[in-house]
C-alpha cells in the first residue's frame, strides 16, 4: 500500500458480505481475504480491514467489551448527486438511517453496510 493510504478498520459481523457490499455498491476491489476472520478491501488511497468476530481485532479487551460493528463515526463517500446515488442503492435493497439533508456545505445521508456500520454519502454545494 502507498505510504498515503488511509486505513479503517471496520468490525462486521460476516466478512464476505461486507466484501460482497462495498465490492458491488462502492467499486473496491479485494486486496487480500482470510475470512471468515479478516479481509481488507481496497478503493484508490482508502483501504479498509474488515475484520469479523474470529479476527485478532474481535478479541475481547482488558476489561470484557467486546468489539463489534455499529457506532456513528464512518467512512464519507462524495458525490456528485445524491439523488441519484440513493435511488441506485435504495433498488439495491441497502439500508438507510436517515433521509437526505442539506446543512450549510451540502447535502449527506447516513446508510448502514451490512453489519450496521455507517457510511455518509454526501454532495457538497
Amino acid at each position: 500500500m502507498p505510504e498515503s493510504a488511509v486505513n479503517v478498520r471496520y468490525m462486521v459481523d460476516d466478512v464476505e458480505a461486507a466484501i460482497a457490499f462495498y465490492t458491488t455498491h462502492f467499486g473496491f476491489a479485494v486486496r487480500s481475504n482470510a475470512g471468515p476472520a479478516f479481509a481488507d478491501i481496497v478503493r484508490g488511497p482508502l483501504r479498509i480491514l474488515l475484520s469479523g468476530p474470529k479476527s485478532s481485532a474481535g478479541r475481547p479487551m482488558p476489561d470484557g467489551r467486546q468489539p463489534g460493528p455499529g457506532g456513528w463515526n464512518r467512512i464519507h463517500f462524495i458525490v456528485d448527486d445524491i439523488e441519484t446515488e440513493v435511488a441506485r442503492l435504495r433498488a439495491a435493497g441497502v439500508r438507510f438511517r436517515s433521509d437526505i439533508i442539506s446543512g450549510p456545505g451540502g447535502k449527506q445521508i447516513v446508510l448502514d453496510d451490512p453489519s450496521g456500520n455507517p457510511i455518509e454519502l454526501f454532495e457538497a454545494r
